[in-house]
C-alpha cells in the first residue's frame, strides 16, 4: 500500500498544469504562424522582383536566380527556427 501512494506521488508531479498547457499550446500557434507569414510574404516579394529582373535583363538571368536561390533557402531557414521553437515550446516545455 505504501510502494503505491508512492508511486502515484510521483506520477502527479509530472502531470502538467492544464492552464500551462493551453498557454503552450496557444503560444506554438502563434509561434508558427508569425514565423510562416513573414517568410512567405518576403518569398512571393524577392521572386516576383527576380522575374521582373530577368525580363528586363535576360543576361543575367543565371546572376538572377542564383542570389534568388540563396535568398530563398535564408529565408526558409527563419521559418524553420520558428518550427523548432515551437517544438521546444510544445515538448520541452520550459514553464513547468
Amino acid at each position: 500500500m505504501g510502494f503505491c501512494f508512492v508511486y502515484f506521488s510521483w506520477y502527479e508531479e509530472l502531470i502538467m498544469n492544464p492552464l500551462v498547457y493551453v498557454a503552450s499550446v496557444i503560444a506554438v500557434g502563434l509561434s508558427v504562424g508569425l514565423a510562416s507569414i513573414g517568410p512567405g510574404v518576403g518569398q512571393g516579394t524577392v521572386a516576383g522582383q527576380a522575374v521582373k529582373g530577368i525580363a528586363r535583363q535576360l543576361e543575367a538571368d543565371g546572376k538572377i536566380r542564383g542570389t534568388l536561390l540563396l535568398s530563398l533557402a535564408f529565408m526558409k531557414a527563419l521559418t524553420i527556427y520558428g518550427l523548432v521553437v515551437a517544438l521546444a515550446l510544445l515538448f520541452v516545455n520550459p514553464f513547468v
